[in-house]
C-alpha cells in the first residue's frame, strides 16, 4: 500500500548509516525530510546529498532531520558517507520496502533499455508521523532551499 498525503507512514525497520537500524519510530517526536535518491555516488546524487548536509544547521534550527533512502547496500552508504562527510542517516532499503510505501519505484530508460529505479522525491513527514509534503521528480539545483522554506512558513504559521 502506498502512502498519500495526511496519512501516517508505515512501520518499518531497516538497515541504515551510521546507526545499524532506523525505523519509523525514529521519525517521531520531530519533523522529517526523507529524501530518496537513486544511487550513491553518482553527480546528482551527490550533489543533492552534500546540499542536503551543507543545510543541516538550518533543517535542525527548524526542529527538522534529513534522512536520505535509496536501495544501496549500507556498505556502499558507508563509502558515500565518509567520501563527502555526510552524517546524517542514510536507508539501505535494498529491498525497496520503503520505495513501495512511498511509491518512487518508475520505469525509467537508459540508452534504449528500460529499466526501474527511484525517482528523485523529498517527502516531509510531521512529528507524528504524518506525511505532510511531497516533491517528486526534484531537480536537485534549489530543491534544498525550496524544502527549507516549506519548513520555515510551516514554523511562522505554527507561531
Amino acid at each position: 500500500m502506498t502512502i498519500a498525503l495526511n496519512q501516517a507512514i508505515s512501520t518499518f525497520t531497516l538497515p541504515t548509516h551510521p546507526q545499524g537500524t532506523l525505523s519509523h519510530m525514529n521519525l517521531l517526536g520531530k519533523w522529517t525530510v526523507l529524501y530518496f535518491y537513486p544511487k550513491d555516488n553518482t553527480p546528482g546524487c551527490t550533489q543533492e546529498s552534500v546540499e542536503f548536509q551543507a543545510n543541516l544547521d538550518a533543517f535542525d534550527a527548524l526542529g527538522a532531520q534529513v534522512i536520505g533512502v535509496s536501495r544501496d547496500t549500507v556498505k556502499s552508504h558507508v563509502t558515500f558517507a565518509e567520501k563527502f562527510s555526510l552524517t546524517f542517516p542514510l536507508i539501505a532499503d535494498t529491498d525497496e520496502v520503503l520505495c513501495k510505501h512511498f511509491d518512487v519505484m518508475k520505469e525509467k530508460s537508459l540508452y534504449g533499455k528500460t529499466y526501474m529505479g527511484i525517482e528523485r522525491s523529498t517527502f516531509v513527514i510531521d512529528p507524528e508521523g504524518i506525511l505532510r509534503a511531497e516533491w517528486r521528480k526534484v531537480s536537485v539545483k534549489g530543491h534544498v532551499e525550496v524544502v527549507l522554506e516549506y519548513l520555515n512558513h510551516l514554523k511562522t504559521v505554527s507561531v
